[in-house]
């Protein structure tokens, strides 16, 4: 016969891991986020060019691979998630000079429309605590459409294309961000770090998408 007691001291301990990676999650993501605006700050200021923030990008993309999986589950961990996010933020200078050049406020309001959609979100998901892992399958096919489109547009050069493939970003990224919170909340996943990188992944590929398309409808795209 089961014993209650012991059955409500496995919830509450998994509830308390639970909350204690989602408390660590955000912690981190805060801090990666600022160290990847000053990153970016810098980039800006020294004007780096596309050349180097293309290495950057491959060097973080080479981290998250290679490296990041191999130290998430220890103290290593933490200097490599600044790494990558740093890294990400420094190739992420180009074209915010670029926007910033052209109209100002097209970033500000991207700025602002990224963190309102992933407030908005993340808050809908730690308030309703709905499962949303069903949508695991269609994102990943979501994601392998959205990146076949983007490559085939670097041939083709159409600007409607480009303007739909980065909507369709805005709407994946924001249903990852409803997917990798629910996971967090119902134990799928259990690393905080990985968890912070899957979270700055989508923040920041949602803030290019949008900046993409207020720059395409502001004429200066």
């Amino acid at each position: 016969m089961n014993n209650p007691n012991i059955t409500i001291g496995h919830s509450q301990e998994s509830i308390l891991a639970t909350n204690k990676v989602l408390k660590n999650t955000y912690v981190l993501l805060s801090m990666t986020l600022i160290f990847s605006g000053l990153m970016t700050f810098i980039g800006m200021s020294l004007n780096i060019g596309q050349g180097v923030a293309l290495i950057s990008t491959i060097a973080a993309i080479g981290i998250l691979w290679f490296v990041l999986p191999r130290t998430a589950n220890s103290a290593a961990g933490i200097p490599v998630i600044f790494a990558f996010t740093g890294l990400l933020g420094l190739g992420l200078a180009p074209m915010l000079n670029f926007y910033l050049t052209v109209n100002p406020s097209i970033v500000t309001t991207a700025l602002g429309g990224t963190g309102v959609i992933f407030l908005g979100l993340s808050g809908y998901a730690l308030t309703t605590r709905k499962d949303f892992s069903f949508m695991g399958g269609f994102l990943m096919v979501g994601l392998l459409v959205v990146l076949a489109a983007a490559v085939a547009n670097i041939f083709l050069q159409m600007p409607v294309m480009g303007l739909v493939v980065s909507g369709a970003i805005v709407m994946l990224m924001s249903g990852l961000i409803l997917y990798e919170t629910s996971s967090i909340i119902h134990g799928g996943e259990t690393n905080y770090i990985m968890a912070t990188a899957s979270l700055f992944l989508s923040i920041l590929n949602l803030f290019q998408a949008l900046l993409h398309i207020l720059g395409a409808f502001g004429g200066d795209d």
